[in-house]
């Protein structure tokens, strides 16, 4: 275990998933799974990665899955103990390390992402957290929030992890103006919640990682409710700008938006291309198919 100095993160996991229907009818959209692991399994990975010792849940009345999946399972431990199944017993045992806790608190109503981090104020209370959005699934050589968390070290200040995104999807994002450049990070000026293109500030986008003082809570108690007549947490960070740095991260890495049925199939093809046992295989299937393909 890695010391740190955040150590509480909030996963809103609220949402009914509708893009993914029928899939998602009786099932969280995170728990769809990449090769062999659900999408919030990798959003724990990271945040455990980064430190973190409290996985705070945000959930709504379809997510007792994710709670079960984090729970330990005695019966599905000795049957796979009794047959011998070693590796699979210690794939199960491992996703919480016993020095990390999992708390689930629920969104009594759906009132968006800002309304969803509020949700956590009476656990985390004035400490600094992460926030990941498990749509967002990032691959790279270190953690996303990893890297952010030796910001946050250095500054002690909101970081938000961005990207650039094509002009013409600004409207999907929020999104900021900087100044200051240093490398990859850079001071915030302004931040606007999904702006059409010719309204935008820039096409730096914050996709789905945040660190976040304690301080965005006064701010999100205040936000009334704005795109979408929900709490934006866009608009809180807004009102904070005006007291504190925040700064923007454009972190090393892909994203795949697994929010999408493209992104995540993306995202599944190539975790399968690099899975130690399956990637060989699969990589011939697909030359294989390509190979069909092209002669079709």
């Amino acid at each position: 275990m890695t010391t740190a100095k955040i150590q509480y993160a909030v996963f809103p996991v609220a949402g009914r998933g509708t893009r993914f229907l029928p899939a998602t009818k009786a099932s969280p959209k995170e728990m769809l799974p990449i090769v062999d692991k659900p999408l919030i399994q990798y959003a724990a990975e990271e945040v455990l990665s980064a430190g973190v010792s409290k996985l705070v849940f945000i959930t709504g009345s379809t997510k007792r899955a994710i709670a079960d999946h984090f729970d330990t399972d005695h019966e599905l431990e000795a049957e796979l103990e009794q047959q011998g199944k070693e590796e699979l017993l210690q794939a199960v045992r491992g996703i919480v390390p016993s020095w990390a806790s999992c708390i689930f608190i629920r969104q009594s109503s759906p009132l968006g992402l800002g309304h969803a981090v509020l949700c956590a104020k009476p656990v985390v209370g004035n400490h600094p957290f992460f926030v990941h959005l498990a749509d967002d699934l990032i691959d790279s050589p270190v953690a996303c929030l990893k890297q952010m968390a030796q910001v946050y070290d250095e500054r002690e200040s909101s970081v938000l992890g961005v990207e650039t995104v094509p002009m013409e999807e600004t409207y999907k994002y929020g999104i900021v103006a900087t100044e200051g450049r240093d490398g990859r990070l850079s001071r915030v000026t302004k931040i606007v919640e999904k702006p059409k293109p010719v309204n935008a500030p820039s096409n730096l986008a914050v996709v789905g990682r945040y660190i976040l003082t304690g301080r965005i809570f006064e701010k999100l108690e205040r936000t009334g409710r704005g795109a979408g007549g929900e709490i934006q947490l866009t608009d809180a960070i807004a009102d904070l700008l005006a007291d504190e740095a925040v700064y923007a991260y454009e972190f090393e890495g892909k994203r795949y938006d697994c929010g999408s049925k493209l992104g995540y199939l993306q995202a599944t093809v190539e975790y399968a291309l690099k899975h130690e046992a399956l990637g060989t295989p699969f990589r011939q299937y697909l030359s294989e198919l390509t190979g069909k393909l092209s002669v079709k």
